[in-house]
C-alpha cells in the first residue's frame, strides 16, 4: 500500500519507518527541508532504540523515502497519515493549526479517494475539524465539481498512537491493541488491511466512531499520569510516617486490578505527552462546563514534584547554595530517549542555578539538545565520571541503565563528599549504609553515616 505520513518527529518517523518494514511504500513529508536532507542522506534525526536499523533497511530497499513536497507524497497515496505537533496553547488547549493547515493544503490537490489519519493526539471533535476543512478547501479544486463528489473523495479517521519513547517501534511492531475511529465502512477496511500484519498474535484492532478514539487515547494519557502521581504522593506520605515506598509499591503493585506498572515513585513525569495530554484533556472538560478535579490535582502534584529533591539538597547544606557545584546525572525526562522536553532535570537545574549553585552534566542521549537550549549555563561531561570532580553532591534526575551499577568506590573518592540526591531511587539504602553514602531518595529513609 502506498502511504503518506506528514511530519517526521517521534510520532512520524516511528510510523513511516515501522510501516514500510512490513512492505509498504512510504513518504514522509517534512517542511524543514534540511531536515529532509539529512534524512535522505541516512541522518536519524532522533534517538530511538533499534528506530535506526529499520530506517535504513527500508530507505535501501526504496521503501522509505522523504520529501518536503506535499502534493508529491500525496499523489499516489491511498492512506495519509497526520503526524503533527500539537503544542499546548497559553491556556493549556492543543493548537491545531498545523494539522488544520495541512487539511486545508490535501484539499486542495488530492485527486482521488483519500483516507486521512490524525495520528497525532488531538481533542476530541478535531476529526470533524479536519473533515470541515478538507471540504471547504476543496471548493478550490477543480477535480471535484459538486458537494456529493467532494464528500465521496475522502474519510477522517482517528487512529492515536500509544508509543513509549525508549520502545516506541517495538510498540508499533507489536501493539497491545489498534484504536482506529472511524464511521465510513471504506476507510474500515483499508485501515484492517494495513494493521493486520501487527497484531498476528491476536491482539485486537478496536473500531469505534472518532470521537471515542479521540478521547481514548487522552484517558489513557491521563490515567498513567495519575498513577503515577498517586505514587509521588504515597512516596511522600512515607517519608513523613517513616514508611519505605519500595515496600508499599511491591505490595500493592502485587495486586492484579492495580498491577506493577508506573508505580515508580520519583521526580514526576514528563516528556512531549503526559504533560500536554493531561493539560489538554482538563482543558476539553473545562469547554464543556466539567470540573475534571482528579486531573487538576494530577498538574498540580506533579508540578510540585519536578523540584522536590531541592528541599532536600538546601537542608543538608543549611538552606545555602551558593558557590556550590553540583554532578547531575540524566536530562532526558526518561531513559532511552534524547527528548527532554518537560525533563524534570531543567527544572532542578532552574532552582539550582537560581539558588547560586553550579551544575555539570551528562546524559548518554540528550546533551546536545540540553546545550541547544541552555548554552554555557552549566558545564557538560564527556561521561558520568568527569561530572564528579570537585563536585559536592551528586544529583540523578534520569535512571539510565548505566548509571545503575556504577564504580562506587571511584564515585567516592571523585566527590568532594560521598553524598547523593536520588530522584529517581536508582539504588537500594541497604547499598548505599554499606558504601558509608550519605543517601537521600524519594519515600524512604535517609540514609546518614
Amino acid at each position: 500500500m502506498n502511504i503518506a505520513v506528514v511530519g517526521t518527529g517521534y510520532v512520524g518517523l516511528v510510523t513511516g519507518t515501522c510501516l514500510a518494514e512490513t512492505g509498504n511504500t512510504v513518504t514522509c513529508v517534512d517542511i524543514n527541508v534540511e531536515k529532509v536532507k539529512k534524512m535522505k542522506a541516512g541522518e536519524v534525526p532522533i534517538y530511538e532504540p533499534h528506530l535506526d536499523v529499520l530506517f535504513h533497511r527500508n530507505i535501501k530497499a526504496g521503501r522509505l523515502s522523504f520529501t518536503s513536497n506535499l502534493a508529491e507524497a500525496v499523489k499516489e497515496a491511498k492512506i495519509i497519515f497526520l503526524a503533527l505537533p500539537t503544542p499546548p496553547g497559553e491556556d493549556g488547549s492543543a493548537d491545531l493549526s498545523y494539522i488544520l493547515g495541512v487539511a486545508k493544503d490535501l484539499g486542495k490537490i488530492i485527486t482521488d479517494y483519500k483516507v486521512i489519519v490524525d495520528k497525532s493526539t488531538v481533542p476530541v471533535g478535531t476529526a470533524n475539524k479536519v473533515r470541515e476543512m478538507v471540504l471547504e478547501s476543496m471548493k478550490q479544486n477543480p477535480y471535484f465539481n459538486t458537494e456529493a463528489e467532494r464528500t465521496a473523495a475522502f474519510d477522517v479517521v482517528s487512529n492515536p498512537e500509544f508509543l513509549r519513547e525508549g520502545f516506541a517501534v517495538d510498540d508499533f511492531l507489536k501493539p497491545d491493541r489498534v484504536v482506529i475511529g472511524t464511521s465510513s465502512e471504506r476507510a474500515k477496511k483499508l485501515m484492517d488491511e494495513l494493521y493486520k500484519p501487527y497484531v498476528r498474535q491476536g491482539n485486537p484492532i478496536i473500531f469505534m466512531d472518532e470521537k471515542s478514539a479521540e478521547l481514548t487515547k487522552y484517558a489513557a494519557n491521563a490515567f498513567l499520569a495519575t498513577k503515577i502521581t498517586f505514587m509521588n504522593e504515597i512516596a511522600n506520605l512515607c517519608e513523613r510516617l517513616g514508611a519505605d515506598v519500595d515496600m508499599v509499591r511491591i505490595g500493592i503493585g502485587s495486586d492484579d486490578r492495580i498491577g506493577k506498572r508506573f508505580l515508580f515513585p520519583g521526580i514526576g513525569y514528563g516528556g512531549s505527552c503526559f504533560p500536554k495530554d493531561v493539560q489538554a484533556l482538563s482543558k476539553s472538560a473545562n469547554e464543556v462546563n466539567y470540573d475534571f478535579n482528579l486531573l487538576n490535582a494530577v498538574m498540580k502534584v506533579n508540578e510540585n514534584q519536578k523540584t522536590i529533591i531541592i528541599p532536600k539538597i538546601k537542608r543538608y547544606y543549611n538552606n545555602n547554595l551558593k558557590g556550590k557545584h553540583f554532578a547531575l546525572w540524566g536530562l532526558a525526562f526518561k531513559p532511552d530517549t534524547d527528548d527532554i522536553r518537560e525533563a524534570p532535570a531543567l527544572y532542578l537545574i532552574e532552582e539550582l542555578l537560581a539558588e547560586g549553585a553550579t551544575v555539570c552534566a551528562f546524559d548518554p542521549e540528550a546533551m546536545t539538545n540540553v546545550k541547544n537550549l541552555l548554552g554555557d549555563k552549566i558545564s557538560f561531561a564527556e561521561n558520568s565520571y568527569d561530572t564528579l570532580a570537585q563536585a559536592d553532591a551528586l544529583i540523578i534526575a534520569t535512571e539510565w541503565s548505566q548509571f545503575r551499577t556504577p564504580d562506587f568506590e571511584k564515585v567516592g573518592s571523585l566527590l568532594k563528599n560521598k553524598v547523593i540526591f536520588d530522584g529517581r531511587n536508582v539504588y537500594s539504602n541497604d547499598l548505599m549504609q554499606k558504601l558509608g553514602f550519605h543517601y537521600e531518595s524519594i519515600g524512604r529513609n535517609k540514609v546518614t553515616q
